[in-house]
């Protein structure tokens, strides 16, 4: 029997299609539009054609789900026989969907509740997961809500990019723009914190940079298990865009040395996080249980 709470996501969790069917996940895509084509993110365009198309310097756009496309799947999980959904998504601050889901939730057929986790990629799927384990545990939506909250606050997220032109072309950097002006020349470490990307550390040399990012991941799965708090248990994604080569090796290296590992995921980014990314993404996000 499917749970009374029914979980919502779209397509930047990256989840893989086993873990959404294994716990009934539903999805709502993003769109990529290139040269003024739209295409729906996984299953019309793949990451590698968006890498591609940058390269090229062809105008990569995304786009948010419309609010019917969330009335359509609040109802298809009431029909389902859900008593409630919860509803989880990227930060507010890089999509405005959160604010479509916010929108369709008002006419849903049962009670919404949608959350702005301020996370992206696995951040998003690993809290979008243990949502999915308390709903399967009985959890009322506020238990539902409580679980993805706390894993959302325990998760971090960290990343090197080759170039920062693509994020600053989509306005992704934000608040952050000020900071970089003379940057440019070097290799960024960035990480997500408050729902928006900061800029974490500078660095003079590629090679450099990703051995700077190992070692920020490994302080902080370390500093996670031995805070005690939660199972003592900590999952990885290192996820990547067009550098599969590279994060297979980073992945490799931290499996020893992170203690508690639960799962570790190894997964090139989708379409719509590779197009504000750019070709050359590294990120790693930290998730303790």
């Amino acid at each position: 029997m499917p749970p009374h709470v029914a979980i919502v996501t779209d397509s930047t969790a990256y989840l893989s299609p086993q873990a959404l069917t294994r716990h009934a996940i539903s999805l709502v895509p993003l769109t990529v539009v290139i040269d003024d084509e739209a295409f729906v993110e996984g299953t019309e365009i793949s990451a590698p054609a968006v890498a591609r198309a940058l390269q090229r310097r062809r105008p990569v756009t995304t786009s948010r789900p419309s609010p019917a496309e969330f009335t359509a799947a609040y109802e298809a999980a009431a029909a389902s026989g859900a008593k409630a959904i919860v509803s989880l998504h990227l930060s507010a601050d890089f999509s405005g969907t959160y604010d479509a889901a916010t929108v369709a939730a008002k006419e849903a057929p049962v009670p919404v509740r949608v959350v702005d986790t301020g996370m992206v990629a696995m951040a998003l799927g690993f809290t979008v997961l243990a949502a999915a384990e308390a709903a399967e545990a009985g959890g009322t939506a506020d238990d539902v809500v409580a679980a993805a909250e706390r894993r959302a606050t325990a998760t971090s997220a960290f990343f090197y990019v080759d170039t920062l032109d693509y994020l600053r072309r989509g306005g992704r950097i934000g608040a952050a723009q000020a900071l970089f002006g003379s940057a440019l020349a070097v290799k960024p470490l960035l990480r997500l914190a408050d729902g928006r990307i900061e800029l974490l550390e500078k660095v003079r040399t590629a090679s450099k940079a990703v051995t700077r990012l190992e070692e920020i991941v490994v302080e902080c799965a370390g500093a996670a298990v031995d805070g005690g708090a939660g199972s003592g248990r900590v999952d990885l994604a290192v996820h990547h865009l067009a550098a599969a080569d590279r994060a297979a090796a980073l992945a490799e290296r931290l499996r020893p040395r992170v203690p508690g590992l639960g799962e570790l995921v190894v997964s090139e980014v989708g379409a719509v996080i590779g197009a504000h990314a750019g070709p050359g993404l590294l990120g790693v996000v930290v998730s303790p249980r």
